[in-house]
C-alpha cells in the first residue's frame, strides 16, 4: 500500500469513527432532550423526569464518554494504519 492511499484510508476511517460518534451524540442530546422529552418525562430518574434529565445531564455525561470511546477506537485506528505512537 502506498502511502497516499494508506493517509487516505486512515483519514476516511477518521471522519467515519467521528460521524458515528456526533450521531450517537446528536441522537442523545437533540431527540432525547428535545423532541422525545414529553414522552421521557414519564419516566423519573431519581427525583427528575428523565426528559429533563436528558437535557440538562444526560448529553454531557454521553459527550464525555464518546471522547474516551473515541480515543480508545482510534488507538486501533492508529495502529491499523501504522501512525500510531
Amino acid at each position: 500500500m502506498d502511502d497516499k492511499a494508506r493517509y487516505e484510508g486512515y483519514w476516511k476511517a477518521n471522519i467515519r469513527l467521528i460521524t458515528i460518534l456526533l450521531g450517537v451524540w446528536a441522537l442523545v442530546s437533540y431527540v432525547f432532550g428535545i423532541i422525545l422529552a414529553p414522552v421521557l418525562n414519564g419516566i423519573t430518574l431519581g427525583a427528575l423526569p428523565l426528559g429533563f434529565w436528558f437535557a440538562q445531564q444526560g448529553s454531557m455525561i454521553v459527550f464525555v464518554i464518546l471522547i474516551f470511546v473515541y480515543c480508545k477506537l482510534m488507538d486501533g485506528v492508529d495502529k491499523e494504519y501504522d501512525v500510531n505512537e
